[in-house]
Order: structure tokens, then C-alpha cells, then sequence
């Protein structure tokens, strides 16, 4: 296929309104394409959903954390107290504090999050940002190889390469384009394909390794990968060794413990249908649990009543 195609349904009082489109692949635990509806083999940037195997480039470099820090280093967090307090630990370990941060500043990602962040007398800071968990990191990791740490964000920093070679091998391919993701470090391009492949083999390894090590700590500590109410962390709590991770511009990975891969890319780049279709292809692969149900529907609501949602386009996924 050559373009998007539809994968949800805007339904408001039974009135087919719009769609989403987009696309979606699923890998064997080989690595080869077993389904897939859309583009998937040509370039797009992963966004968050590469943060895992940023993690893997550091850990290859002598990163020391485990458990919910190391979740936290490849997270999109909510911005919660036990994030914040988490980055900070990691930066601890580094002899940094927040200051060393490059993140831009921002509120935390979730309402419930700001909200407390700012009656607490907060405005804007670096260490509330989505992404300090990975730059905290990021420092951290530069600190112990001598690397340096004003430009640890730069596509030419020792680390950055580092970061590239790890993506590349563990979704197979070379990455095609470098851009700046929203928190100014690198974002690396993959196809579709790629994705599925990375999040395939980081499920399936063993605990010994350093892509297995990530995928236990994303699977035990799921509110340190992202947040204690996402719906990320809701499908790893209900679903026996599923490794997941989200993204910006409607990105979504998982990876199952059997090896096979999802990725799949919203054209119009909202969160609403992300979570709408991961659980139908899930399903499409005879995965399901109340959770995987609960997904398949995002309600749209008029004044306090639900009258429509967000629904797979059944044919898509026949």
C-alpha cells in the first residue's frame, strides 16, 4: 500500500463523522512483516517510542540504574512526585542537580500533575519536562565515560552516536534522517517495520541482557515508564509480558514476549486513536482482556452525556 489508510471511526450519535488514518505493522519474532495496513517501510521519526532503545545505547555505556529508574529513563512521565523525585536520584548519582538539565521548561505533561505542580507555588522548570527522566540520564551516563555535558544533546556527541548505533541495531536498518525531537535532543527516523522489530526483540530477551533488563523495568515499574493512570501503564499491568511505549504524533509500540512487534502511526498525528488501535490489532491477533476491550473505545462526550467515540474501522482490521 502506498498511503494511510482508515483505522478509526469518529462516531458522534451514530453519525460517521470522521476518520483517523494511518498506519500499522505487526513483525514475527524473525523480524519479518506478518500484517501490516498503510506505508510501514518507509521512513518516520518514532519519537518517544525510541526512548527504550536510547536507554539500550546508554546502558551499553556503563548507565548504572535498574528498576523504576531505569524505567524512568526511557519514560514520557507524567510529571508525578515519585517522577520528580526519581530524576532527581539520578541526577544524585551523577554529583548534578537540575540546573545540569537541558530539557526545555514545562509544566508536567497531565492535568491532575499540573495542577498539583502549580498550586504547590511551581511555574515552568526543566525537571517537570516529560523527557528528564532520559536527559537525567543522558548526563549521567556522559559523567562516567568523561564525555561532556554542555552539548550532551548534540547529534555529534559521543553519546548521541552511541545512541544512533544502538537504535540501528536493534531495529535492523540504518536510520534514514536526524532530526531535534521536542526536548532538543536527536530523534533518529525508522520505518514502521523497524519500530515493531526493536520492540519485538526487547520483549522477548532474556532478563540477562541489556534489552531485557529495559523491558522487565518498563513491565514491573509501568507508572515510572510513564504514568500511574496512563493508559500505557494500564496495558502493561493487564497484559503478561507486554513491553509498550508511546509516542508523540500518534506513535505507539509494543512488543509481546513471544518476539512479535506493533508499531503503528496516526497520519493526523492525535493521541486519541492510539490507544483505539493498538487494542484492535491486539485483538486482530487474538490478544484480549477487559483492558484491551476498555480500548477499543474513546468516548466523545456532549455536555455531560457520552454520544459518540473514537471505534476501529472494522474493515481494516478484518
Amino acid at each position: 500500500m502506498s498511503e494511510p489508510v482508515i483505522l478509526a471511526d469518529v462516531v458522534r450519535s451514530d453519525f460517521v463523522e470522521g476518520h483517523h488514518r494511518g498506519s500499522v505493522v505487526v513483525t514475527n519474532a524473525d523480524g519479518s512483516v506478518a500484517w501490516a495496513a498503510g506505508v510501514v517501510d518507509e521512513p518516520m521519526f518514532p519519537r518517544s517510542s525510541n526512548k527504550p532503545m536510547q536507554a539500550l545505547g546508554m546502558l551499553r555505556n556503563g548507565l548504572p540504574l535498574t528498576g523504576e529508574l531505569l524505567a524512568l529513563a526511557g519514560a514520557s512521565h507524567s510529571g508525578e512526585q515519585f517522577h520528580v523525585d526519581g530524576v532527581r536520584r539520578i541526577l544524585a548519582i551523577a554529583g548534578l542537580d537540575e540546573s545540569a538539565l537541558q530539557t526545555p521548561a514545562a509544566y508536567p505533561m497531565m492535568d491532575d500533575s499540573r495542577d498539583e505542580w502549580v498550586r504547590a507555588g511551581h511555574g515552568k522548570e526543566r525537571v517537570v519536562m516529560n523527557c528528564s527522566g532520559k536527559h537525567a540520564a543522558m548526563l549521567l551516563t556522559s559523567k562516567l565515560n568523561d564525555w561532556p555535558l554542555t552539548d550532551y544533546r548534540s547529534p555529534d556527541h559521543p553519546l548521541q552516536l552511541e545512541i544512533r548505533r544502538a537504535i540501528e541495531d536493534a531495529a535492523g536498518e540504518k536510520v534514514s534522517y536526524i532530526a531535534i525531537d521536542g526536548c532538543g535532543a536527536p530523534i533518529f527516523a525508522l520505518t514502521l517495520a523497524g519500530l515493531a522489530r526493536s520492540f519485538g526483540l526487547f520483549a522477548a530477551a532474556p532478563p540477562d541482557t541489556h534489552e531485557g533488563q529495559i523491558a522487565d523495568a518498563f513491565r514491573a515499574h509501568p507508572e515510572y515508564a510513564s504514568g500511574s493512570t496512563r493508559d500505557e501503564a494500564e496495558l502493561m499491568r493487564a497484559t503478561h509480558g507486554l513491553f509498550c511505549k508511546a509516542g508523540a504524533e500518534g506513535v505507539y509500540a509494543v512488543g509481546l514476549p513471544d518476539g512479535r512487534g506493533i508499531a503503528l502511526k496516526l497520519e493526523d498525528g492525535t493521541a486519541r486513536a492510539r490507544k483505539v488501535v493498538m487494542a484492535a490489532t491486539l485483538q486482530r491477533l487474538g490478544i484480549t482482556n477487559p483492558t484491551i476491550e476498555d480500548h477499543l473505545r474513546f468516548d466523545l462526550t456532549g455536555g455531560d452525556n457520552v454520544v459518540g467515540a473514537v471505534r476501529p474501522h472494522a474493515p481494516s482490521f478484518a
